[in-house]
């Protein structure tokens, strides 16, 4: 097992990376109170709910579940009150804590139930899929979606710990692994070129679920985003730089409706687009823009997306959360390796990066 340490001071939290994890051992510590809410989803449920319940109740607690449908299309409002509904009927308190055993969609909500339940209650994260391990478990963002934008509605909440088992990834669908495999490339884009030539030589084992290495990409990925997150909690600055691809990823997410791509594949087209942006502005070659075309089509995911009106794309893309005064802010890769956030682009050729890839 490694064990990874997000630095917030007083709020600092472990993140537990391995293979069939004891939560006993492991999560004891940080339950604080008596009581504990697991939400998970259907899917999650036959295969992993009974094993946390019983370690657990081991430790002396009382456990209740709230177990919701399966996939982003379900991130909203009406599902989030669901959890609030379990909460009170179990008549949990102030010292109660919600445990997210799922992949982002349960997480998120299961984070921002967390923060608005009596004003704040403790969290706890065991993500289940690998993008929830490698990135949307750890860093606090917690939220819903809105149909005019997703996750325009949440809070920042930090959990008390993280539990990533890797032996959960033998369930996962091929394509749920493939959109985990999106947000560790986008790690090496933005300010790792030498993962980036490690992802190069491992891409095929990766994709083939070789455990070591799946252990060590999550690692990797852990490291930077923690190391980011303990920069820039709140996103002032440098944490913007993880949403490389994802304003035109959200984009094409919204408009095709949430959960009909996953946000992984979503973000692979988004960082094609902000690649050839990037090209197109004279930062990196033909030769880069190649690179990370073939880096994610290696990992099975796509890099183009559907026919969408360019009036609706960028309409969608001006209700990101990184526009500031009414400016668009992009994520580019400077430099291979390198991600800015900038403003100082050229619309037509965003436009033209937009359409250049769509089939």
């Amino acid at each position: 097992m490694q064990t990874l340490y997000v630095e917030l001071g007083e709020r600092r939290y472990p993140i537990f990376i391995g293979s069939h994890l004891d939560p006993q051992q492991l999560l004891g510590p940080y339950i604080l109170g008596k009581q504990v809410m697991i939400v998970s989803n259907t899917t999650v449920e036959p295969l992993y709910l009974s094993h946390y319940v019983s370690a657990i109740e081991q430790l002396g607690k009382t456990v209740k579940t709230c177990i919701l449908p399966d996939g982003e299309k379900f991130k909203d409002i009406e599902h989030l009150n669901l959890i609030f509904d379990a909460l009170l009927e179990a008549g949990f308190n102030r010292d109660c804590t919600v445990l997210a055993l799922g992949g982002g969609v349960i997480g998120d909500m299961s984070g921002f139930a967390s923060a608005c339940f009596q004003r704040g209650v403790y969290f706890i994260q065991v993500p289940t899929t690998l993008l929830s391990q490698v990135d949307s478990s750890v860093g606090g963002k917690t939220g819903i979606n809105h149909p005019l934008g997703k996750n325009m509605i949440g809070a920042f909440q930090q959990p008390q710990v993280v539990l990533a088992d890797m032996a959960q990834l033998s369930t996962l669908p091929d394509r749920e692994l493939s959109a985990g495999l999106a947000e560790v490339i986008k790690y090496a884009l933005l300010g790792d070129i030498e993962f980036l030539a490690w992802l190069e030589v491992h891409m095929d084992a990766l994709v083939g679920r070789d455990a070591d290495l799946l252990a060590e990409a999550v690692y990797r990925s852990c490291a930077h985003k923690a190391r980011i997150v303990a920069n820039d909690e709140k996103e002032q600055g440098e944490r913007a730089l993880l949403n490389l691809g994802h304003t035109f990823g959200h984009a094409i997410e919204s408009y095709l409706g949430y959960g009909v791509w996953l946000h992984g594949e979503a973000v692979a087209t988004g960082m094609v687009m902000a690649a050839d942006l990037s090209h197109r502005m004279g930062w990196i070659s033909q030769a880069d823009l190649e690179r990370t075309k073939n880096i994610i089509q290696r990992a099975h995911l796509p890099v183009a997306c559907p026919q969408i009106p360019l009036d609706e794309f960028l309409a969608y893309m001006a209700h990101d959360k990184k526009v500031l005064d009414g400016q668009l802010r992009l994520v580019l890769m400077k430099q291979l390796g390198r991600a800015i956030i900038t403003r100082e682009f050229d619309v037509e050729q965003m436009k033209q990066a937009i359409l250049a890839n769509q089939h």
